[in-house]
Formats: structure tokens, C-alpha cells, sequence
């Protein structure tokens, strides 16, 4: 056994400050008028957040990652059953038109979507790893995955969370693809999700508004537009050098939902591109050395957790950049490691864990970090 990528802890260690750093400037405002207490949402994502996420980060770093193969199954289970929990009035928790939030005796809200991002994945890499060989003689594998993928999908449009949807859609298909999936399953299924997606589009004139201002947002710059242009703005703002930290000016009530959706957007007003630049090199480098780990591990099933988390971090990191300078639409997808939320940042914990277990037990991992020593 080898020791874990220290490096590959290192960089995650940083962006976590970092963005507890961004959280707690841009969430200030918004505390001292709700619950006069600049400092609320840092002290919550610190509690709900930070503290059970090293409990779960270092039982999934000790612990053989292989027992998590054994009650993955029984974890999606549990996961999928609060999912239906979050649909049943009196029990979920309803908030700006969504019901994704189950109350725990008054004392805090968790989010089962964010955890069935982890449970979903986790089980797909333990059932892909076990149909390897099998997955490019028959259909009935695809099927299967469809099948399963449709469940959590039909849960999670319910709910409705689409930003979620998405990202357990944009990972599952690359750890399919790397487990000897054929492209053109992918290709079907992504030619019926379009023509869905299309169709959910012009049914609803909602969202077939969104659609529109999302291509033209000068269309309704005080209505549909008024979020993803005040965010383009506050990128804007920030120029090269930004405002300074803590100076954003459109926190003050200006741009919605400044401590999730559009944290990017308050962080590049505050610290400018050159900052900005910096802290994507630092994703940037926190995710090629997750690729290392995964092409490095020790079993197929190792490799796709890997991936897997890889595909999860990379893929939300740049859909919620791209919502926040107009490239995508508005989805809801928070910024892994920055945006509030207790939930998520414990799951994003979990998931390094995962990647420091597989990284102990790599192939080869030890000799090449002592040679890059020497």
C-alpha cells in the first residue's frame, strides 16, 4: 500500500479555504440582513458542512474502498427513498418553487439530491466494474444503465432539480464510456434526451421564456434576463485586478442567490481575472492529478470512482462558470467547494476521501512520487 497523492490533499485543502474565504464575503450582506450575523452562512457551512465532511472524508480515506463496493446497493437505496421523501408534503421542504430539502427535527436541512450524487455514482462504478467484459457483446447492459439512470432522473424532475440532473447525466456517461461503453449507445440516448429536452421546452412557456432570454437576455433585462445579466455584470466589474475582497457591490441585494448560484460572478467582481486565473489552475491541477489517481488504480472498479468524482467536479465546476457568464443557462448548479451548502460540501468530502483511498492503493503511485523527489 502507498501513501496518498499528498499533492493531489494539498490542492483540495486550498480550494476549500479558499472558498470558505469567497463564502464568507459573499454571503455577509445577505447574513447581517436576515439573521443579523455577517458571519451566519460561514459558521453554518463550517457546522453543517466542513466538520461532518472531515468525519466522512477520513472514514472514507481509512477504510478499504472496497467494502463501499458492498453496500452501494443498499446506499442508492436509502438515498433514492429520502428522494421520494423530498416529494411528500409536511416532510420535504419547499423553497423559490422547488421541494428538495428534508427537515431533520428543526435543527438543520439536508438535501438528498446532493447525496444521491455520490450513492449514484459509487453504485454505478461497483455494477460497470462487474459487466466490464459484457458491456460491448449485448444491449441489455445499456438498457439496464438507462433503466437506472431513468429512475433518478424521473425523481430528481419532480423535485424539480435539473442543475443536479444534469451533472449525474454528464458523469454517468463518461464512467460508462470508460468502462468499454459504445459511443453510439451514447450518442441514441443523448439524440432522445435532446429531443425530450426540446419537447419539455415548448410544452412549458416558462421555460421556453428562459430558453429565449437565455439567447437574446436583452430581451428582459428586469425579468427573466435581470439574474444572468447582473451576474455578467459583476464579472464585468471585476475587471483585472477586481474590486477588492469584500467590496462587491452587486451583494448589496442587486444579484440573486449571491451565496450558491452566483458565488462565481461575486468572486470575480471581488478578486479580478488575474485571481480568478489562479484559482481555475488550481482546479485545473486538483483535477489532473485526479486522473492520475484513476488511470493509476489498483482494479476497474478504483479507476471509475475516480473518474467518476472526477467527471462530478470538473463538469459542475464549469457548468456553474459557464451560467454565470451566459455560455449555459441558469440551472442552479452550485460551484463545488465554494457555494453554501451543507450537503454538498460533506458529499464533496466523502468523494476525496474516496480519491485518497484509491490513491493509497494505486499501482506504482509510490515509485513515481519518490522518483519525482530524487
Amino acid at each position: 500500500m502507498n501513501k496518498p497523492d499528498y499533492k493531489f490533499l494539498g490542492i483540495f485543502g486550498a480550494i476549500v479555504l479558499i472558498g470558505l474565504a469567497v463564502l464568507a464575503s459573499a454571503s455577509a450582506v445577505e447574513g447581517v440582513e436576515r439573521f443579523d450575523d455577517g458571519y451566519y452562512f460561514l459558521k453554518h457551512q463550517l457546522v453543517n458542512g466542513v466538520l461532518p465532511g472531515i468525519v466522512l472524508f477520513f472514514i472514507f480515506s481509512k477504510v478499504d474502498y472496497h467494502l463501499i463496493k458492498k453496500v452501494a446497493p443498499i446506499a442508492l437505496g436509502i438515498t433514492v427513498f429520502f428522494l421520494v421523501l423530498v416529494l411528500i408534503p409536511g416532510i420535504g421542504v419547499s423553497f423559490g418553487g422547488a421541494r428538495r430539502w428534508i427537515n431533520v427535527f428543526g435543527l438543520f436541512n439536508f438535501q438528498p439530491s446532493e447525496i444521491i450524487k455520490i450513492s449514484f455514482l459509487v453504485y454505478l462504478a461497483s455494477w460497470l466494474s462487474a459487466k466490464q467484459s459484457e458491456i460491448k457483446k449485448t444491449k441489455d447492459i445499456f438498457i439496464t444503465f438507462v433503466f437506472s439512470l431513468g429512475i433518478v432522473s424521473m425523481l430528481l424532475l419532480m423535485e424539480p432539480d435539473l442543475g443536479t440532473l444534469s451533472v449525474i447525466i454528464a458523469f454517468s456517461f463518461v464512467m460508462y464510456f470508460v468502462a468499454g461503453g459504445k459511443l453510439a449507445h451514447i450518442g441514441i440516448f443523448l439524440g432522445i434526451m435532446a429531443i425530450g429536452l426540446t419537447l419539455m421546452i415548448l410544452i412549458e412557456p416558462y421555460r421556453f421564456d428562459r430558453f429565449s432570454v437565455f439567447l437574446h437576455p436583452e430581451l428582459d433585462p428586469k425579468g427573466i434576463g435581470y439574474h444572468v445579466n447582473q451576474a455578467m455584470m459583476a464579472v464585468g466589474s471585476g475587471g483585472i485586478l477586481g474590486l477588492g475582497y469584500g467590496h462587491s457591490r452587486q451583494k448589496y441585494n442587486f444579484l440573486p442567490e449571491v451565496t450558491s448560484d452566483s458565488i462565481f460572478a461575486i468572486m470575480a467582481e471581488e478578486l479580478g481575472l488575474i485571481v480568478i486565473i489562479g484559482i481555475l489552475f488550481l482546479f485545473l491541477n486538483f483535477l489532473l492529478r485526479g486522473i492520475n489517481i484513476a488511470r493509476s488504480a489498483h482494479d476497474d472498479f478504483g479507476k471509475l470512482l475516480g473518474v467518476g468524482i472526477v467527471a462530478w467536479i470538473g463538469y459542475q465546476t464549469l457548468a456553474h462558470i459557464g451560467a454565470n457568464i451566459a455560455l449555459v443557462p441558469l440551472t442552479g448548479v452550485p460551484m463545488p467547494f465554494f457555494s453554501y451548502g451543507g450537503t454538498a460540501l460533506a458529499s464533496l468530502f466523502a468523494a476525496i476521501g474516496i480519491m485518497a483511498n484509491v490513491s493509497k492503493n494505486g499501482r506504482g503511485q509510490g515509485n513515481s512520487r519518490r522518483k519525482s523527489s530524487g
